[in-house]
């Protein structure tokens, strides 16, 4: 299996698209990333490696930025980091970028906001998700965590609507298994904890 195509090449849109400064980009959208990063690895250390490496790549590929569809651009780049086993397991290397650009990316560790959000996200569906297999579990965290429709996710995967359908499919069906311990019991009320429902496809259809 060839590695995947990690180049910067933006989802493509019909609406003009103002690109913003680097420094805007990594303050509005850092905390995205790392919590798309995050579910996609599983673990603190390598969705902040991941997540610094997003933004270098950002940083150098700014001046061949086409307009399009910035927010896809970035969850193109960062899940196709994570499918293509690019997570720095050593020192991310500066070469080219301005004295001070370690200074401004988004520091090592969470903040307030981004440990609440990683808290209170429920521990056996990440240990669930983390037991998929990679290109099920990117398929999934893009659809039933981030909210994309399939038609975006094909655009970020760079694959077709069908094998989108197929990978969402039979990833919820490793889930349901992983998970059936969580399925609510006949005459049972969950009270507690984040809800399970749609991501594991116990309730509501199918996405067309």
């Amino acid at each position: 299996m060839k590695p995947l195509d990690t180049s910067v090449a933006p989802v493509r849109s019909d609406v003009p698209e103002t690109l913003p400064s680097w420094d805007e980009i990594v303050r509005t959208h850092s905390a995205r990333v790392y919590r798309l990063a995050y579910r996609l690895t599983g673990n603190k250390h390598d969705a902040e490696d991941l997540t610094q490496e997003v933004f270098v790549r950002v940083f150098r590929s700014l001046s061949s930025y086409t307009p399009g569809t910035f927010e896809g651009w970035l969850y193109r780049i960062t899940t196709n980091l994570f499918l293509d086993g690019a997570r720095r397991k050593q020192r991310i290397r500066f070469d080219g970028l301005p004295e001070d650009a370690h200074d401004r990316l988004p520091a090592k560790g969470v903040g307030p906001a981004e440990k609440l959000d990683s808290d209170l996200f429920d521990h056996d569906v990440q240990h669930a998700l983390d037991a998929l297999p990679e290109d099920f579990r990117a398929a999934v965290v893009l659809c039933d965590i981030e909210g994309m429709t399939y038609d975006e996710i094909a655009d970020v995967l760079d694959v077709k609507l069908g094998t989108v359908r197929s990978r969402i499919h039979r990833g919820r069906s490793m889930l349901r298994k992983h998970l059936e311990h969580r399925a609510p019991r006949s005459g049972q009320t969950r009270v507690s904890g984040p809800p399970t429902e749609g991501l594991l496809g116990w309730a509501g259809g199918e996405q067309q």
